[in-house]
């Protein structure tokens, strides 16, 4: 298997489009609780979600269920370029650096996962920051369409606004394409090897488990950075009642800082039930799908 061919590609958009549509309204919930507590809020309100399913059901009671899908056009579109590129470069880099099925070790798995994540995520970074900012509730992107949002970001920030945390998004992306591409591969071989269920569906969903819970354990408090990151605005340009700085924060060390200082160590973990509660059932049908497409092609 070379770049040429085509299937990774295919089959890995596919799948992941088809795990992000389902898992949506989870990733609405975590975002609005990563995003809930920092210093701009809590001059100003008390916090408003106190967990998951309470998030979500304050979601749909207040701005309807429609809000819990907001963002899903840019997260789809994401999903077709980051999940395309990520499962198709991690698949066809290690047909290229592995010869014999045997010499398949976690840590060629690893490498491999790091590139693909680093570099499709890199790649797909403007939908995810239109998609973070529609789950924020953000009304300056909820009433407008996918495009015009875009337009005007480039307008108001700049490039810069579109790649908006890239580099907590590439090392999120890292961690989690690196652990849970070559956990799922490596306990697939596991269980396989060992002749304890075979290739089928409930090795899938064993090894797909698996990859979820890593993930989600391992990329945490990376996904607060990006989330917090990617949410504010330029303060600048775009004034929010109450702030004076330009910006909450200059940069990911610093949010990483200004988070920790201020609401504690444990604020890295913030949005992690829905966050694996997410990434669980999203591996798992991820997962699921690409097996049956490369067993149907």
């Amino acid at each position: 298997m070379a770049f040429t061919d085509w299937r990774p590609f295919i089959y890995g958009g596919g799948a992941s489009v088809f795990a992000e549509f389902f898992t949506f309204p989870i990733d609405t919930s975590k975002t609005r609780l990563q995003i809930q507590g920092q210093h701009i809020d809590t001059k100003l309100t008390k916090l408003k979600y106190r967990g998951m399913l309470h998030a979500m059901y304050r979601i749909s009671k207040e701005e309807g269920f429609r809000a819990l899908y907001s963002g899903v056009s840019p997260a789809l579109l994401r999903q077709a370029t980051y999940g395309t590129i990520k499962i198709g470069i991690y698949y066809s880099l290690k047909e290229m650096l592995i010869k014999n099925p045997e010499d398949n070790t976690l840590l060629t798995s690893v490498i491999c996962g790091i590139v693909a994540g680093v570099v499709s995520s890199s790649f797909a970074n403007p939908t995810d920051v239109l998609k973070v900012r529609m789950q924020a509730s953000n009304k300056d992107f909820v009433q407008q369409n996918m495009f015009r949002s875009f337009a005007n970001i480039y307008k108001q920030e700049g490039v810069k606004g579109l790649w908006r945390g890239v580099g907590p998004t590439a090392q999120r992306a890292a961690v989690v394409a690196g652990v849970e591409l070559s956990l799922y591969d490596m306990c697939k071989k596991h269980i396989i090897h060992r002749d304890l269920l075979g290739d089928n569906v409930y090795t899938h969903l064993i090894s797909s488990f698996i990859a979820g819970l890593g993930g989600a354990i391992t990329s945490n408090p990376i996904d607060v950075i990006k989330t917090r990151m990617m949410s504010q605005r330029n303060l600048r340009l775009l004034p929010v009642e109450g702030v004076q700085s330009s910006a909450i924060y200059t940069g990911s060390l610093d949010c990483a800082i200004q988070t920790v200082r201020t609401e504690g160590v444990m604020a890295l973990y913030k949005g992690f039930i829905p966050s694996w509660m997410r990434l669980g059932p999203w591996n798992v049908i991820f997962f699921l799908t690409y097996e049956q497409l490369k067993l149907l092609y």
